[in-house]
């Protein structure tokens, strides 16, 4: 399945994923993490029943401390 993920074209090897499995392959923890999929911002607590679809647009923006 193509989806773009930050901008970048990526192929996810399952036909339907849903948003924790994203971030398991992609090495992520949701914690500190926020996700717009087709603009739309989704819930943490929604990853693991949001579905991907094909063409799919995914945002992830981590959060980062520092000064």
């Amino acid at each position: 399945m193509k989806v773009e993920i930050n901008g970048e074209k990526r192929e996810l090897p399952a036909a339907e994923a849903t948003l924790a499995e994203v971030l398991a392959a992609l090495e992520i923890e949701a914690r500190g993490v926020a996700i717009a999929c087709n603009d739309r911002v989704v819930r943490r607590s929604e990853y693991a029943r949001h579905r991907i679809a094909e063409g799919d647009r995914i945002e992830i923006v981590r959060a980062v401390a520092g000064g």
